[in-house]
């Protein structure tokens, strides 16, 4: 496994942005067949970090997570390359997340059928399931501890 990657959404550079991009795009757009455009104005956001594990082919997994207007953190855009999944990667990242933020209240909108891996990190459903992008979502909340 690569060292983990941790970088705020100013700091970017284009090279990192088009990495991003990328892993996203064959995650979400082709593999999941996503409805909705990847891209928002929420990645170059002062509030927003971006962290991934990468390999000489690119991103192996991603996260990004970021407070909102409101003083909620949230943890979204959670993916990993179809050839290094298994390996627990997405797990480092959430832990990582956790690690740094885990001391006030997350939420995240999980695809629906990850609501039991989510749940393995202490998160809950906070709400009624919904559609987003064309996928099923539960929202979920954790607490701190």
């Amino acid at each position: 496994m690569s060292s983990l990657h941790l970088t705020d959404g100013p700091s970017l550079t284009g090279a990192e942005v088009h990495a991003i991009w990328t892993i996203r795009d064959l995650v979400f757009n082709v593999e999941q067949r996503c409805e909705d455009a990847d891209p928002d104005a929420i990645d170059l956001e002062s509030t927003t970090s971006h962290l991934w594990f990468a390999d000489d082919r690119g991103i192996t997994s991603y996260l990004r997570t970021y407070v909102t207007p409101d003083g909620v953190r949230h943890v979204g855009r959670v993916c990993t390359r179809r050839d290094a999944r298994g390996a627990g990667l997405s797990g480092s990242l959430l832990r990582e997340v956790l690690r740094h933020w885990g001391r006030a209240p997350i939420v995240l909108g999980a695809q629906a059928y990850l609501h039991d891996w989510y749940a393995s990190f202490g998160f809950v459903q906070d709400g009624e399931p919904y559609v987003e992008a064309g996928i099923d979502h539960v929202p979920m909340r954790r607490d701190p501890a």
